[in-house]
């Protein structure tokens, strides 16, 4: 396989500093929750809200974001992005109650929103095969590791100075690539593109209606009239977006990407996928501090074993699945994750992290290593580049989706209260939707028509 051209991987770090932040935002929060609501107060229902809130801007809006970068150029949206982003992460750190730090949080998403879909539009626009496939998985070793280090920095931050620094990370990243941007010289094209900004408006407002009742059920109950309104609201909404999506010529998920099959059954497998890694994310690192009694570094360098393996065997995996195809990966990695998610069964009263949790972080990270790239690009890589960043924000939209709806029903699947049957049973519930994911992949997923040139596209 050729090397990267020296524009190749500028465009690769240029890519990888965008998502960065957004994936590190993401997770870094989970070991700062126990820290925020003893300042802050609130509880477990302010825990779930500034993790969602961050979710639900960010998932309804990078479905508009992908056609506002097809629109007016990759690297002027991920500029914008990357100031906002900034911007709303000193916003949080300075927040003084638990309402501005949630609204603070939105913020963050909204502008994240901007940065992952044009990240890779830009992988995908200047490379394809087997290139682009290791591409991807260079950009999935680092941004995945992103999520999984975010737990260790954060609990660094909570120990050593204050909750609020774990907010301002991200300032040398955002920083970094700005002036990469600069120095790039990559064509920005744009494109006669109609945004459909209504729908991106509806999106949003859907699901933070449905997010609402998820989350406030257990404190009001499903018979409050707070709750099922704004859950019917939510869900009419989402209809309303979806039959909108359906008839228009500028739509944010163009559903017939999903007739392609890698595209359909791809995103069907994450949403499993991504749901079981968020669930167990959120757990891992509110648990171990609140029931053992780990300090909020301990509990971060908990995941370590998983960062550690995505960063070793990543890319290797992307170029393997580029050379034998995604279908094998995608199906025995999720199933490798359900085990490691089982092994955290043996996690009892009597806490010991060397024999009841290091031996399913290193099985989850295994499996972590062999599923992402692979997942990525056959999802990707079943799209014309045309249609990238559309496809790259669907794609994206889909597994926050999923962590947004696991976070909001944490309450549901943990009995109320995280404690160690609650542990147990968000165990389970991570093993099932990995397992889930495993079983979709293997039913759906085959070669993308690239890999295959002779081949006719596969079509659900």
């Amino acid at each position: 396989m050729p090397p990267f051209t020296a524009l190749q991987r500028r465009v690769v770090v240029a890519a990888i500093l965008a998502s960065f932040v957004t994936f590190l935002d993401g997770t870094v929060v989970t070991v700062a929750l126990p820290a925020i609501s003893r300042e802050l107060g609130g509880g477990i229902v302010t825990q779930q809200w500034v993790v969602d809130a961050y979710l639900i801007t960010l998932s309804a809006l990078i479905l508009l974001a992908g056609s506002v970068s097809d629109a007016y150029g990759r690297v002027t949206v991920m500029r914008i992005g990357l100031i906002a982003f900034g911007a709303a992460s000193v916003a949080v750190a300075a927040a003084p109650d638990p309402l501005i730090l949630i609204i603070a949080r939105a913020a963050q998403g909204a502008a994240g929103a901007l940065l992952v879909p044009s990240s890779l539009a830009m992988i995908t626009a200047t490379m394809r095969g087997e290139l682009q496939s290791r591409a991807i998985g260079v950009w999935t070793a680092f941004t995945t590791g992103a999520q999984l280090v975010g737990p260790l920095m954060g609990g660094l931050f909570v120990d050593l100075i204050s909750w609020r620094f774990v907010f301002l990370i991200n300032v040398l990243p955002i920083t970094a690539n700005l002036i990469l941007l600069g120095r790039l010289r990559l064509p920005d094209r744009h494109r006669s593109v109609r945004v459909d900004w209504a729908s991106g408006i509806i999106c949003a407002i859907g699901l933070g209606a449905l997010v609402f009742a998820l989350i406030e059920q257990e404190r009001l109950g499903w018979g409050a009239p707070a709750i099922w309104m704004p859950g019917a609201a939510g869900i009419a909404l989402l209809v309303v977006f979806l039959l909108r999506q359906r008839g228009s010529d500028a739509a944010l998920m163009p559903l017939a990407l999903f007739r392609v099959r890698n595209f359909g059954w791809g995103n069907l497998a994450t949403l499993f996928v991504y749901a079981a890694l968020s669930l167990n994310g959120f757990v891992i690192g509110v648990y171990l501090q609140q029931g053992p009694g780990l300090s909020a570094t301990a509990a971060g360098l908990a995941s370590l074993p998983i960062t550690v393996l995505m960063i070793m065997l990543s890319s290797r995996a992307g170029a393997w699945a580029g050379r034998f195809g995604p279908r094998p990966f995608m199906t025995f990695g999720p199933l490798l994750m359900a085990l490691g998610a089982l092994l955290l069964l043996t996690v009892d009263a009597e806490f010991d992290y060397w024999w009841q949790v290091l031996p399913a972080m290193l099985v989850l990270g295994l499996g972590l290593s062999l599923t992402v790239a692979p997942l990525t690009a056959a999802i990707l890589g079943a799209i014309d580049e045309e249609r990238s960043g559309i496809a790259s924000a669907v794609n994206n939209a889909v597994s926050r989706v999923a962590g947004l709806l696991v976070v909001a029903l944490l309450s549901t699947i943990v009995g109320g209260a995280l404690d160690l049957d609650g542990f147990h049973s968000a165990a389970f519930a991570t093993a099932a939707l990995f397992a889930i994911g495993g079983a979709v992949s293997w039913i759906g997923i085959r070669r993308n028509p690239s890999e295959h040139p002779a081949e006719e596209p596969a079509e659900a």
